[in-house]
Formats: C-alpha cells, structure tokens, sequence
C-alpha cells in the first residue's frame, strides 16, 4: 500500500490546508496528516501573508511529492479519475477548473481583509471597499454555476473542485458576518453543513493558539 502524508499549517487559520485536505479526502486518498508547528518560517509567513509562494498543503504520495493546491487537485484528478474531483462533461470541467483557478489567483484583497479564522464571530464586520468587489464577484460565480448545474454544489449534487476552493471562503462569510444575497447564503450554509467540513471544523475548535500575531483584535 502507498504511504501518504499530507503536510500543513494552521486548521484554524490556514485556507490553503483546508484545501489540500478537502482534496485529497474528495479522492478517496488514505493519508496521514502532519503538522507543521507554528514556529516554522514557512508557515508563519503564509498564515500572516508576507509570502506569496509556500510549500504547504504538500503531498507525498509514494515516492512522488507535489505541492500547491492546484498541483495537488490535478495530480489526484489524474491519479484517481474516478472520485469525480471534476465533472465528466469537457464543458463543465473547463468551467470547473476556470472557477477554481480564479479563486487559486485572485481575490487578494478579500484575503487581507478576511483572513481565514474558523474560531472567530465579528458580527456586523465592516468590510472594506476593495474587499467588497471580490465579494460581488464570488457572489457571481456562485450565481452562474447554482443557475447552470441546479446546484446545491456548484457544479451539481456533488462537491467538485471548485466546492473545495471556495469552502473557505465560505467560512470567512460566517466569521466577518458578510451579508449575502438568499442563493449564496444557502450555498454557503451547504458548504459550511458539508461533513468533511463540519470534522476539519470540529478539530481546528481544539489547536492551541501557536501564532501570536494572529490572536488580534478587528
């Protein structure tokens, strides 16, 4: 049997981890998890913004090691066709991986504004301008996709690719309090409601405050 270890940061404040972890679980992947100590540089640096490349979530499945989330999701694609990571119609998958890299690349000013911090309420949250734009834009895609695949994932009755991108997003729309329109409201709560979801929640609830800078006040 292939020994698999997938390396990552924070639960609680670590987008990119989540990611990684929904994906490989998505696969049917049997894997460990390690964590990497909040006194590490490279995961200090990514929790905290000051880097824009990091080597975590990283996989390490036999002798073959990837890194990035996107690498990750299409060595898994390739490796495992059949968990369906993206969907089977070559329109639908275009689309699928066109989402998921928008997300992979953009929306900078959402994730300074919003950092991921499942542990965190901040009811009535001021949102920014700029963060505002990214927001619409998300709202948009999850509009497209609900209208084009009837939901409740975004691209049909399974989570995809793109389920695991934005799902932490949703969490940052539960922890700033972001008021959404009633479809992505709904979409979000399926996110937030979607099992692997509720159990990386139910662990993060338990990891020790490791990084000072980000126990802050908003």
């Amino acid at each position: 049997m292939t020994v698999s270890t997938l390396t990552i940061s924070s639960r609680n404040y670590s987008s990119w981890s989540l990611r990684g972890w929904l994906i490989c679980r998505m696969a049917g992947l049997d894997f460990e998890t390690e964590m990497l100590s909040g006194d590490d540089a490279s995961t200090r640096a990514e929790l905290l913004h000051l880097s824009p490349s990091f080597l975590v979530p990283r996989l390490r499945h036999g002798g073959i090691v990837v890194w990035d989330t996107l690498a990750i999701a299409q060595y898994l694609t390739e490796t495992f066709p059949e968990a369906g990571l993206v969907p089977a119609d070559i329109a639908a998958r275009a689309h699928c991986r066109s989402v998921a890299g928008e997300m992979h690349s953009g929306f900078i000013n959402l994730r300074s504004a919003l950092p991921m911090n499942l542990k965190a309420f901040h009811p009535d949250f001021k949102v920014f301008n700029g963060a505002k734009g990214d927001i619409e834009r998300i709202v948009t895609i999850f509009d497209d996709c609900l209208d084009r695949y009837d939901g409740p994932y975004l691209f049909g009755d399974r989570p995809s690719l793109a389920d695991a991108m934005y799902a932490p997003v949703c969490t940052r729309f539960r922890t700033y309090d972001v008021k959404l329109p009633p479809r992505a409201t709904a979409y979000r709560d399926t996110i937030l409601h979607w099992p692997l979801m509720v159990e990386w929640a139910e662990t993060a609830a338990s990891e020790p405050e490791e990084i000072e800078e980000l126990d802050m006040e908003f």
